[in-house]
């Protein structure tokens, strides 16, 4: 007997199951909100040098004072990063004169004078993480990423061995803790050091959430809830939009976007351990009382289980086993799903968050790009919704990422003046991404084995955050080839995309239980199929 069978027995999605899925949407729905924070914690407004003495030029309006004391782009702005060592009065009777030697030009001396018109203050402003800085500020992403990706390995590990409901409350718990942190650094490396922790917490509630609710769907409805969830995740990032756009001061938006995760740890209460973890590592009592409260509140109040019966499940389970990550690599079917689905992830999220990082590019202030690339995810979880079901999870996957590869691609040769026409295929692209990312989450879920998810999860994640950390930085090879970082987008989404196709298809295939129903031959079967052969529904009910 399987557990989808039990599922069956109390109805695999009533009422139990949508209180479960709604309220793991709220941590989903705030992780944008961290993840995509970058974007306006960082932002740099428009600057030039700190003009030292200005006093003395009470005559002369602001732009006078510029001319005469800072260099111009060929295009006629301000130069953010130089200054004329004396001022060059001359050009005020013709400011399209060159300097006369370009020795009298510096770096800035005496810091920089920002642009408040749009932000009251970021990290930029706030340390000067501008010019030959400017590299820190990229590293602040990589460092939230860095600690995702150390996040995902610790608690892929610790979600299998202590549980996901445990797990996600001390990730949650982190979470508070560390954004609040951060939002009080007194310096760069102690917001470098908090944002990296905050990163790691999050990396719980990313891993955790999804197989949480899936583990206690049926087959028919688990592409559904799958969808759902991540739905919360595109709500989040329109939300990030307007609290970005109402909170203009870095220290009250870190505040403002870490304050939901008490709501979530509140919420949490309701939530349930996972009943197939719980057989999984034979604590059949646990489980047992869950799935007598599932079934009367699904009014089945005629299901009974005994708990010798869920034993009996277990036993094939081999309990009191540790699974570490290396046993994703010891036997050969798991270790080419393991391969594949590392290289998958890596090339989901390098190009994911290379596009949604790129948010002044589409002629639209960036508040509204934000809010236009959240809200096209929408339109395209939906059709990702009937693709998978209908052509499989192994097409839709391997397609959506081939597609953003594409875009990206078209991009590089579509002239700059075609405005309109660039931004139509950017935000199809971005579609395509978040398609790509949807899909990765149920799909993983479904190919590794109940006692090896997590470990599963917590691998294709670090594999993903691997990607998510060195996308931000790979903006700065622009000064090699101005191309450069759309060629490489574009050539690992589609390398990806590609090695999807050697994964093996899930669609109406049982959520595996044990290893060895990953490494023997898969039989498909319709979503309603009943216990196997041998062992009889009946016979374990009392």
């Amino acid at each position: 007997m399987k557990f989808e069978d039990l599922l069956l027995e109390i109805d695999g999605f009533g009422k139990f199951q949508i209180l479960i899925l709604f309220i793991l949407c709220l941590p989903r729905m705030n992780l944008p909100m961290h993840f995509l924070l970058h974007n306006f914690l960082a932002a740099t407004p428009s600057h030039h040098c700190a003009i030292p003495h200005q006093e003395a030029f009470v005559n002369l309006t602001m732009e006078e004072v510029l001319l005469i004391s800072i260099p111009r782009e060929p295009d006629g702005t301000f130069k953010s990063c130089e200054m004329f060592s004396q001022p060059q009065f001359h050009l005020l009777l013709n400011s399209s004169l060159q300097p006369e030697n370009n020795s009298i030009i510096q770096e800035c001396q005496h810091g920089w004078v920002y642009d408040r018109s749009q932000f009251t203050s970021t990290i930029s402003t706030q340390w000067d993480l501008v010019c030959e800085q400017r590299g820190l500020n990229q590293a602040t992403a990589t460092f939230f990423f860095i600690g995702v990706t150390m996040g995902a390995v610790v608690f892929g590990y610790l979600s299998d061995r202590f549980g996901r409901k445990a797990m996600l409350l001390l990730s949650l718990v982190c979470a508070v803790v560390f954004g609040m942190l951060s939002a009080a650094s007194v310096s760069y490396s102690m917001l470098a050091i908090t944002r990296t922790l905050t990163g790691v917490a999050l990396s719980g509630v990313s891993l955790i959430v999804l197989p949480l609710g899936m583990e206690w769907v049926d087959v028919e409805h688990r592409t559904f809830s799958g969808i759902l969830t991540s739905m919360f995740w595109s709500i989040g990032n329109m939300l990030l939009a307007a609290v970005a756009y109402l909170v203009r001061e870095w220290r009250w938006l870190l505040v403002a976007v870490t304050g939901p995760c008490l709501l979530s740890i509140v919420c949490l209460w309701w939530v349930p351990e996972s009943a197939r973890w719980l057989i999984a590592n034979g604590k059949v009592k646990q489980a047992h009382r869950h799935l007598l409260r599932c079934a009367r509140m699904n009014g089945r109040k005629d299901f009974a289980v005994s708990p010798e019966a869920l034993r009996r499940m277990a036993t094939d389970k081999k309990l009191g086993e540790n699974y570490s990550y290396i046993t994703l690599f010891r036997t050969p079917v798991l270790r080419k799903i393991s391969l594949c689905s590392g290289t998958l992830w890596f090339g989901v999220a390098f190009s994911y968050y290379g596009m949604s990082m790129n948010l002044t590019g589409f002629g639209l202030n960036m508040y509204l790009s934000q809010f236009v690339f959240g809200f096209i995810e929408i339109p395209a979880k939906m059709i990702m919704y009937v693709l998978v079901n209908r052509v499989g999870r192994r097409q839709s996957q391997a397609w959506a990422l081939i597609l953003t590869g594409l875009c990206i691609g078209a991009n590089i040769v579509i002239p700059k003046p075609f405005s309109p026409l660039r931004s139509a295929v950017a935000i199809m692209g971005k579609g395509c991404s978040e398609a790509a990312f949807t899909t990765a989450f149920l799909y993983t879920c479904e190919l590794y084995p109940t006692v090896l998810r997590q470990n599963g999860m917590g691998y294709s994640s670090f594999m993903a955050r691997l990607g998510g950390a060195l996308a931000p930085l790979v903006f700065l090879l622009d000064e090699v080839w101005r191309s450069l970082p759309e060629v490489t987008y574009c050539g690992v989404a589609v390398c990806g995309g590609l090695v999807a196709f050697l994964l093996p298809e899930t669609l109406h295939v049982r959520l595996p239980e044990g290893i060895e129903d990953i490494e023997k031959a898969q039989v498909k079967g319709p979503p309603q199929s009943g216990a196997p052969k041998g062992m009889p529904l009946q016979s374990l009910l009392k």
